[in-house]
């Protein structure tokens, strides 16, 4: 998901005289309904004016527009990527852009730990059927995230253009889109959902398959609301709003957490409360999106349907995305099926760690979306400057290397010292415990990685990651498949995540390190952001 960066009208006034204020601190002091992010390129803008003017300003004054002479020594610009700002700097300035996006990836993951959390409370045999639920219900979500990308990217450039009819029926189609994909999901776990359940269970762990049909038939409701109200959040994200989807998902993640307790620890209905609580915060959260949308002045709550030419620009965009997403959650998915043939307790031990890996990894994804807000100007833009990108992004990544070891060492510790938050099960316990190092291995590195394939977003570098990515899943899966064939238990499974999280790393970090790269080479050209860009 991408958000658009912000421009602001150029004054003399902003050159002569540097505000009294941090340029970041103005910026979210002003008093708007929702952060707005500044654009990095404003004084190098200014800058590139003055060069084909030296003695010249442009400035606005009450009675028009007058052209004042100006000494090119007294420029001084305030620029995220400034060349006078130390690294330490820029690093602070990221955090202050990244750190109120945090919750739009902190809220998913939640949500799926208070489950477990509370159905590991009350039975180690549903605990174990949550695996295979949640694999089924939210590893299928996150292939829809095409469907995000699409919308942020198309909703963000028809603004730049000032149509906002576009943009309306643009949305309306991705809602549409979205409804049917949602309304397909519903049908599809309606008939073949027990039968790819027990294909994905085996036969060897049959008894935990009507726990987790029930977990997965009751969610199945919400397919067509999660989708919609994906496509909700993305738009809300493409016009610089991140406060409405926040908001959003705070309400959903209060409600599921609410549900939860009552359902599960007063009622006693177990699993199946754990269910209706998701699809019901699910279906609140898509409202609420889509309701912050219509404030906007926008038909949140209208669809049309999208001619084969707009399928066709959708699915430019799309595909190469959902060939990454893809390879992502079916390696995911690979280890929730090696886990599931080592038995229940294993099993139930594999939740518990996944799910809090999962929560941990979501604080990187603000890197993520600090590349692809703040490097398409500086890679391909009209201050195009890859000195200043290739700072930005040796920035992000000391960040990231900051954030991933302190996720490490905390994400460490809680399954460690307090894994009575999860189960009181020794066995469980004890299982939890022999994955603790490859999983501080594997999380250490991910939120470097976000940032590495964050700018090969920003750069349209769509095709190397989905080759990449399918690369990955294919070497990282086979391992899975033969250190589980082989009985070395769930310590393998994690050893194979570790390998697949540094194998990401390392090529992103290679790519982008290339002399013939888009940081490097002045002459690089991306044919498929031309195509995009074109349609």
């Amino acid at each position: 998901m991408e958000l658009s960066l912000f421009f602001s009208p150029l004054r003399c006034r902003s050159l002569l005289s540097p505000p009294e204020k941090p340029y970041f601190a103005s910026r979210f002091s002003l008093p708007r309904p929702f952060p707005v992010f500044p654009s990095p390129i404003d004084a190098s803008r200014a800058a590139t004016r003055l060069r084909f003017k030296p003695s010249s300003c442009l400035s606005r004054a009450d009675d028009g527009e007058r052209i004042s002479e100006l000494p090119p020594s007294s420029l001084s610009g305030r620029d995220l990527n400034s060349d006078s700002l130390s690294i330490w700097k820029q690093m602070k300035d990221i955090a202050l852009f990244a750190g109120p996006a945090t919750g739009l990836w902190i809220c998913g993951p939640l949500m799926s730990l208070i489950d477990t959390m509370v159905i590991g409370q009350a039975s180690s045999l549903e605990l174990a059927a949550l695996g295979p639920g949640t694999v089924f219900c939210d590893n299928l979500s996150y292939i829809f995230m095409f469907l995000s990308i699409a919308t942020s990217n198309m909703v963000a450039t028809s603004l730049a253009k000032k149509d906002e009819s576009l943009v309306q029926h643009q949305i309306s189609m991705l809602l549409f889109v979205a409804f049917a994909c949602g309304l397909g999901m519903f049908l599809f776990t309606k008939i073949l959902g027990t039968r790819v359940l027990a294909a994905f269970t085996g036969l060897e762990n049959v008894h935990i398959l009507p726990a987790a049909d029930t977990y997965v038939q009751i969610r199945a409701f919400a397919w067509p609301a999660v989708l919609v109200g994906l496509v909700a959040q993305s738009a809300s994200l493409g016009m610089k709003d991140s406060w409405g989807p926040l908001k959003a998902l705070v309400v959903a993640s209060a409600i599921n957490g609410f549900g939860d307790i009552f359902l599960c620890c007063i009622c006693h209905y177990g699993i199946a409360g754990a269910a209706w609580a998701t699809m019901v915060s699910q279906v609140v959260a898509a409202f609420v999106m889509m309701w912050s949308l219509h404030k906007k002045g926008f038909k949140a709550f209208s669809m049309s349907i999208p001619s084969p030419r707009e399928l066709v620009q959708i699915f430019e965009i799309a595909a190469p995305v959902f060939i990454t997403m893809t390879s992502k959650v079916a390696f995911y998915s690979i280890l929730i099926y090696a886990a599931t043939s080592m038995g229940t307790m294993t099993l139930a031990a594999h939740q518990v760690m996944i799910n809090v890996f999962c929560t941990c990894t979501v604080w990187g994804e603000p890197l993520s979306q600090t590349a692809q807000s703040f490097m398409p100007e500086l890679m391909h833009g009209v201050s195009r400057s890859l000195t200043k990108a290739r700072t930005l992004l040796k920035s992000l990544v000391i960040i990231g290397a900051i954030i991933g070891v302190t996720l490490g060492v905390i994400g460490t510790s809680v399954p460690w010292l307090f894994p009575r938050l999860f189960t009181g099960d020794q066995i469980v316990i004890g299982e939890m415990h022999k994955v603790l190092l490859p999983y501080f291995i594997a999380l250490m590195v991910t939120p470097s990685t976000h940032s590495l394939e964050g700018t090969l977003l920003a750069g349209r570098d769509f095709k190397f990651l989905s080759l990449s990515m399918t690369g990955c899943f294919c070497f990282g899966g086979l391992l899975v498949l033969l250190a589980c064939n082989r009985g070395y238990g769930l310590p393998s499974c994690w050893w194979a995540l570790a390998g697949f999280q540094w194998a990401r790393f390392s090529l992103a970090l290679q790519r982008l390190i290339s002399p013939r790269g888009m940081l490097f080479n002045e002459d690089y050209y991306q044919a498929n952001f031309a195509r995009l860009k074109a349609t």
